[in-house]
């Protein structure tokens, strides 16, 4: 067994990709009929046709259509003997058996059949190793995007991601939420461009976080932190156009006391909903730009307070989904829209979200796209005498 083989065993739940042995893709089971209806009709042509033209060449297109419709690499070949001997029976009746068109046809049919057994094995071992470089993609992915839980201190939270990258997992954004000693904090980034380089460049911000979140008091300070680890991320992976490169992120805190405290690096403003009250984007009075772009020594951002109420919801997102545009260019209206999708919790909202998103565009989407949804649901302790009078009426 490979070693991907081995992991895929361990990973719970299913994995992208083929796996070998089966039928996937747009063809259902019951297109393996296809080639015997096409030997089948090129048959019954030549028997009930009054014409003394034989139409025995056209099936050397049955063992073409056996290549296509399967995943199996013996399937061709086993099409084209059954063709092979419909050709002779063809030849017998039509008493053209020693005539060169016969023996043409029977060299066309094993070529062609030759032919899709190679096209087939060459897709499945394809096939095999986009699943195999798919599974190490979502491997990636648990590791540098980690699971956010639906609890996290006094917030419920919910985040959903999607790459752009075909056949990816994993792209340029970023996302994480801690519980410290300080609250409840995260982060939703974008790092400029795609690939690998945005894949390292977002794992050394992320890394920087999850250490600074809870060592640092302030969230200018983490802020600070992290244009540092960022500015000798860039500088240890030396390649072309690393000077160019930055991050855009959100830093935002949940206070035990229910302030929340926001940090803006160039990114898009969070939006608050607040059942009542319509959409508020939190901006910022002064505006900070990306982290890379300013010598990590001269980055001080600005931190903004706003006061939370149980219920309280703030969207973290990236440009990939406020930039999606439709057929006439449109961009999506997310604030218009973040109403009419909460309902629920934040998982059910944010898959609504999403999902408005792609109707809007018609597409896949061209960005990656990340939300994060933090609700500020503050647990409520309960008192000893509480507990003893649940007791009492318990007993």
């Amino acid at each position: 067994m490979s070693a991907t083989g081995w992991i895929r065993e361990r990973l719970a739940g299913p994995t992208p990709g083929a796996v070998p042995g089966t039928v996937t893709g747009t063809w259902p089971r019951t297109a393996l009929a296809l080639p015997f209806i096409g030997m089948l009709l090129v048959v019954s042509l030549d028997y009930f046709s009054n014409t003394e033209v034989t139409v025995e060449p056209a099936l050397t297109a049955v063992p073409a259509l056996a290549a296509v419709v399967s995943r199996r690499t013996w399937y061709p070949l086993f099409i084209g003997l059954l063709t092979e001997a419909a050709a002779f029976l063809m030849a017998v009746y039509n008493e053209v058996l020693g005539e060169s068109v016969h023996s043409a046809t029977v060299f066309a049919i094993a070529l062609v059949a030759g032919i899709g057994w190679v096209s087939a094995t060459l897709r499945v071992r394809q096939e095999q190793a986009l699943a195999d470089a798919q599974l190490v993609a979502e491997i990636a992915r648990r590791v540098l995007l980690r699971s956010v839980p639906d609890r996290v201190g006094s917030v419920r939270a919910a985040v959903h991601y999607a790459a752009a990258a075909e056949h990816a997992s994993i792209g340029g954004d970023l996302y994480e939420v801690v519980n410290t000693r300080h609250g409840v904090r995260a982060v939703v980034g974008d790092v400029r461009g795609k690939g690998l380089n945005a894949v390292e460049t977002a794992a050394a911000v992320l890394g920087a976080f999850r250490e600074a979140a809870h060592q640092e008091p302030s969230l200018q300070k983490v802020a600070g932190w992290l244009a540092v680890s960022l500015d000798r991320a860039l500088h240890e992976n030396d390649h072309p156009g690393v000077e160019e490169e930055f991050v855009t992120l959100v830093l935002i805190g949940v206070c035990p006391d229910g302030t929340a405290e926001i940090v803006n690096c160039g990114h898009p403003a969070p939006l608050l909903l607040r059942t009542g009250e319509p959409v508020r984007a939190l901006e910022l009075d002064e505006t900070v730009p990306p982290l890379g772009v300013l010598d990590p020594a001269d980055v001080s951002p600005p931190v903004q307070r706003v006061k939370v109420q149980p219920g309280d919801r703030v969207l973290l997102f990236t440009d990939g989904v406020i930039e999606a545009r439709d057929h006439r260019g449109a961009f999506y209206p997310l604030a218009e829209r973040l109403p009419h999708c909460a309902v629920g919790g934040p998982v059910e909202v944010l898959h609504r979200l999403h999902d408005d998103v792609v109707r809007h565009v018609g597409r896949k989407l061209g960005d990656d796209a990340a939300m994060l949804l933090l609700q500020y649901e503050p647990i409520v302790p309960q008192l000893p005498h509480q507990n003893g009078q649940q007791a009492l009426t318990t007993g």
